[in-house]
């Protein structure tokens, strides 16, 4: 063959029509914290495949629809939350992953306070609820209990060094509270000086000038984080 022809024929765009493709869809994780555990929203799937079992909320995104569009809209539909930063969590792409066929999700995640939502007002009501992460199903829908035990790793990995635990206490809370949250994330105990003197020194709280008065118990200051926005820090 003409060595330009060669040339021309692998410089051409390549007929995406022919080739095969992967459906491509969002899965999430919800995480809270309630009763001194980390939650995660599932959904109970009512129909095939894996009828019956409980999966992370998720679909198949459209064509006219970004990645980010899908998850926000699946968000909404699944279980009536909005307006929350999600975060891309990873890529799950086993081949054999869905029965149906060749599907490859893109996990997002994002954090709230428990007392934010009403599940019993979610559009899938009868199918939605928090489960504590040490405490799922013996098997969930999927891969999906790969995909939740992956992102409680993330999460666990990534409030060490960035102020993401914001989305789990309300805007006004006492730094007991606060330390109470990375215990129950990390799985440890923290020394309580330590602790306030590490947030301290990396300027991400502030004292409201406002004070927690409960009962006979002596009053707290209440702090705030300093910014909304995502804060990565050494």
């Amino acid at each position: 063959m003409n060595t330009k022809i060669i040339h021309e024929a692998q410089n051409s765009p390549r007929d995406l029509s022919v080739i095969e493709k992967p459906a491509v869809s969002v899965s999430l994780l919800i995480f809270s914290i309630n009763k001194g555990k980390l939650e995660v929203i599932l959904i109970k799937r009512i129909r095939q495949p894996f009828e019956g079992f409980w999966s992370v909320p998720g679909d198949i995104i459209s064509i006219e629809e970004s990645l980010e569009e899908a998850a926000l809209r699946v968000l909404h539909e699944k279980t009536g939350i909005s307006d929350v930063y999600l975060e891309q969590l990873y890529t799950f792409g086993d081949l054999k992953r869905d029965s149906r066929g060749r599907v490859i999700t893109i996990a997002y995640f994002a954090l709230i306070p428990h007392n934010s939502v009403d599940l019993t007002k979610a559009p899938d009501a009868l199918h939605a609820r928090w489960t504590p992460v040490l405490n799922l199903p013996k098997e969930l829908a999927f891969d999906h209990k790969k995909i939740v035990e992956y992102g409680s790793k993330r999460l666990k990995n990534k409030i060490g060094y960035s102020n993401i635990v914001q989305g789990l206490v309300p805007g006004k809370f006492r730094f007991s509270e606060l330390q109470k949250i990375y215990e129950i994330i990390l799985g440890e105990k923290l020394d309580k000086r330590n602790f306030r003197k590490k947030m301290t020194s990396l300027d991400i709280v502030r004292d409201t000038g406002e004070m927690y008065r409960e009962g006979k118990h002596r009053p707290a200051k209440l702090y705030r984080f300093t910014t909304k926005n995502l804060v990565i820090y050494d």
